[in-house]
């Protein structure tokens, strides 16, 4: 979805499959631990009504409860429920190895150019937590469909899932005005909320919410971006090293599990970068780009998507 007047410039790259994941990623929860492995979805009766849930709430709610929600950093999924046989279930779509690993690279010592750890899949599992949802964020029904549009919807998920296999935090946009260019789209839980949505609409569904259908976008403001080549072209060519120290130097600020003295150091590196020296590395569709940044260089906004 983009906001009227906005022009995309770069598109997701989508892939012929999902490869798998390599042993160094490792997460600190696992990947949807009670859903089918192989991403498969139960079939339902094509005499079933099944009900349709928007499901809203705080990132990490069960770990700081509304915490997050304060700066309205929420995460999103849509819930199920059979008429026929009462069981729910919950979809949602999320990184594999935790947000910070989809955002910022890890970078070995043994290995020249960063190494990313940024899949993000559809998980579809039994059940929905009616207190994790409603407590401190959004459990509403917009909808039903039949089990025909429902099995329809569960083909159209593991194909979307094949192919659309990374995490991307970031949208990148021109500026914060309504007739922005938006040069990069994010890849996260709400754009599968709303290609599902959307599926869901072109197959028939009629979805209506009582509440504004509000989501969280993480945004970089920058000028054109600059191209700068893939992996090889930037980490294998000498010519180059002085290109590549610095994008190391830039992805070294943002490295995982620093202690607190570390952090606060790194917190001022990154003012550093991104606001006095308006620079920033984009990692997107395997390829590094330079984000020439201008205020208010990030921003977190909670805005309007309209059921289609």
């Amino acid at each position: 979805w983009l906001r009227p007047n906005t022009r995309r410039w770069f598109h997701f790259l989508r892939f012929d499959h999902r490869p798998a994941a390599d042993s160094y990623c490792e997460a600190l929860y696992p990947f949807c631990p009670t859903g089918d492995q192989d991403g498969r979805i139960p079939y339902m009766r094509d005499s079933d009504v099944i009900s349709v849930y928007r499901l809203q709430t705080p990132v990490w709610e069960f770990k700081y409860g509304d915490l997050l929600g304060k700066f309205h950093i929420m995460h999103d999924a849509i819930g199920f429920s059979s008429s026929e046989t009462g069981a729910n279930y919950t979809m949602e779509w999320y990184e594999l190895f935790q947000l910070g690993n989809c955002t910022f690279p890890h970078l070995r010592p043994e290995m020249y150019a960063p190494f990313w750890c940024n899949q993000g899949a559809a998980c579809f599992f039994e059940g929905i937590d009616d207190l994790h949802w409603s407590q401190n964020g959004t459990l509403e029904k917009i909808g039903e469909i039949t089990g025909n549009q429902f099995n329809d919807m569960a083909q159209w998920v593991q194909d979307d899932n094949e192919t659309g296999i990374y995490y991307e935090t970031w949208t990148v946009r021109s500026d914060p005005g309504p007739n922005a260019t938006v040069w990069f789209e994010s890849y996260d839980c709400s754009q599968f909320v709303h290609r599902t949505y959307r599926k869901l609409a072109e197959l028939g569904a009629k979805l209506s919410s009582r509440t504004q259908t509000n989501y969280t976008k993480i945004y970089l403001y920058s000028g054109e971006p600059t191209y700068l080549g893939n992996d090889s072209a930037i980490f294998g060519q000498p010519a180059l090293k002085n290109l590549a120290v610095d994008i190391r130097n830039f992805y070294h600020t943002f490295r995982p599990h620093q202690s607190f003295t570390d952090f606060a150091i790194s917190l001022l590196e990154a003012y550093k970068k991104v606001v006095l020296d308006k620079s920033f590395y984009l990692y997107y569709n395997f390829e590094y780009w330079h984000l020439p940044m201008k205020p208010p260089y990030v921003q977190i906004t909670y805005e309007e998507v309209p059921l289609p």
